[in-house]
């Protein structure tokens, strides 16, 4: 008897570890082997010999300004992100079409990245709705495309549907009779959000931020087509050195540093979600 259970318990586990198959060659064939040949061509100079000087350029003053200005970049867009999305999120909470508001925010990530970029291209442009507005209102055209303004917006409305969705679902999660036991206390509006709401939903706060932060790191096509390549980060340097200097050594080195930071990123949202749920 014990040997049949035996047997049926290893069957059963056979089974889902049959399932494992699909999930572990797509992380092997779309994560692992790319990173590993990012790595490989990280070592390797412009004629294709092996080198180290790749990474000793890295850390060189043009290599750290571009660093530098995609972290501050990543992190405005992010922080506006979240101080547009964290009202956002509460007000669909209290509302009653929650479907269909939140189908409105999730429409515009069904539409290319490209099309949305070339849409704001006319939007902001000389001739655009904005300036045609300024110049009937006498306040006069303005420069918007090719500034930093263009760059944070566009990225903010890009992005702001991964920063609302994962605050909405705490805020869904967040039981009420929380918030009106601190009520009843003695706590006002401000004190209540400050000491319960915000506390119980900082999990989806972080989950936002690292949904937004990371991915606003990488940028390229939005620095070159609404900012004209005047704004250059880390994601830039990337696709010229690919696309343009053929140093694919040295892109292949900035890749490996962003996928490090991300991961070390990814990492400690990980951890402190897992301390906050204990």
């Amino acid at each position: 008897m014990r040997a049949h259970m035996s047997a049926e318990v290893r069957r059963r586990a056979g089974g889902r570890n049959l399932y494992l198959v699909p999930y572990l060659l797509w992380m092997l064939l779309f994560v692992i082997i790319p990173i590993a040949l990012i790595a490989y061509y990280s070592f390797r100079n412009v004629e294709g010999g092996f080198t180290l000087a790749n990474y000793g350029k890295a850390f060189t003053s043009v290599y750290m300004k571009m660093t530098v200005n995609s972290f501050l970049y990543a992190f405005l867009i992010t922080v506006c992100c979240l101080l547009a999305a964290y009202p956002t999120a509460y007000l669909i909470t209290k509302s009653k079409h929650k479907q269909l508001l939140l189908l409105l925010i999730i429409l515009p990530t069904w539409i290319n990245l490209l099309l949305k970029a070339y849409a704001f291209l006319g939007i902001f442009g000389s001739a655009g709705p904005i300036n045609t507005f300024l110049e009937w209102s006498g306040l006069g055209a303005r420069q918007i495309l090719f500034t930093d303004f263009s760059f944070i917006f566009v990225a903010v409305y890009i992005f702001i549907p991964f920063m609302i969705l994962p605050i909405y679902n705490s805020l869904e999660e967040l039981n009420p009779t929380l918030t009106d036991a601190a009520r009843d206390l003695g706590a006002s509006r401000w004190t209540t959000f400050r000491r319960v709401v915000l506390p119980l939903t900082m999990p989806g706060v972080k989950s936002g931020c690292q949904a937004v932060f990371i991915p606003a790191l990488s940028l390229f096509m939005i620095t070159r087509l609404v900012t004209g390549n005047r704004v250059i980060t880390l994601g830039t340097a990337i696709e010229q050195h690919f696309l343009v200097t053929q140093d694919w050594g040295m892109g292949s080195t900035i890749a490996v540093f962003l996928v490090i930071v991300m991961v070390a990123i990814m990492f400690m949202t990980g951890e402190r979600n897992r301390r906050t749920g204990a």
